[in-house]
């Protein structure tokens, strides 16, 4: 039987539709054999994730996806194969955490301002201890009947230069590649064509997050066209980084983005999980 991996997932620990048990299912039920939860700035759906997958038969591959501050550009960075009782990540989720939900009162703020009241004590009271995230006030918005699609939340409220758009200034691509690596973890650079940036500023990114210790880049994501697999495997290429794939999936619903619905890797690629 072959693998199928799928290293980059969220559960209701942060946002994630599916809590880890449910996720871990959906995955055995798709044929994933090797599965990553990497939740946004916590660990939190681990322990429980693990005790599914062991029930399931299928490896759980302990990760997490930290949002990293490089020049004025925000990176999603996700940690493969970690130790998450790591005293200095915990300590680096413990100030990610904070950064988080100050964001999250100050986009309630300037949504308040807009006439759309209590967003944040509704959305703590959802996500419990768990992580607020943009895509919280996407489907809080849509709920609310002020939107009808995630996207149109973003498009018209939450995105840059939008009204309830607030710049956060994250731990540094250093600190968190930092983090990763002192917990025993690979490092890899997530959906590397989704933050719009030039060759330029991409090939920047990249020699900076490989000086830190980055050692991957996500070439197979869940929307990948065939170009856009190629375009990053060149990126990989370039910079001699591993290969890592991962649907990002946060819900069931959309068939772009499901999970073990990917991609090959291309022949040539050196696939991450030869690091764990």
């Amino acid at each position: 039987m072959s693998e199928l991996y799928d290293l980059h997932s969220h559960s209701t620990a942060s946002d994630g539709a599916l809590s880890p048990t449910e996720l871990v299912l959906r995955a055995q039920q798709h044929g994933v054999t090797a599965l990553a939860l990497t939740d946004h700035d916590t660990t939190a759906g681990l322990q429980e994730a693990g005790e599914a997958a062991a029930q399931a038969g299928i490896r759980l591959i302990s990760g997490i996806e930290l949002s990293a501050s490089f020049e004025s550009h925000c990176l999603h960075i996700v940690g493969l194969n970690i130790d998450p009782q790591h005293p200095g990540l915990l300590e680096g989720i413990a100030k990610q955490q904070i950064i988080r939900d100050q964001r999250a009162q100050k986009i309630a703020e300037k949504l308040a301002r807009k006439g759309i009241a209590d967003a944040y004590a509704t959305l703590r009271q959802i996500a419990g201890n768990g992580e607020i995230t943009r895509l919280h006030f996407a489907d809080f918005l849509v709920t609310r009947g002020i939107v009808e699609t995630q996207q149109d939340a973003f498009d018209r409220y939450l995105s840059k230069g939008k009204p309830a758009y607030v710049p956060t200034v994250w731990a540094s691509l250093a600190e968190c590649v930092g983090w990763i690596r002192a917990a025993g973890g690979v490092a890899v650079l997530a959906h590397p064509l989704r933050y719009k940036l030039s060759t330029k500023w991409i090939n920047k990114a990249l020699i900076a997050f490989k000086a830190a210790g980055g050692q991957g880049i996500e070439v197979v994501t869940g929307r990948a066209s065939i170009d856009d697999i190629r375009l990053s495997y060149l990126h990989a290429s370039k910079h001699q980084l591993h290969a890592s794939m991962g649907s990002d999936f946060h819900a069931p619903g959309n068939q772009w983005l499901e999970l073990g619905r990917l991609a090959a890797l291309p022949d040539g690629a050196t696939p991450i999980w030869r690091l764990f």
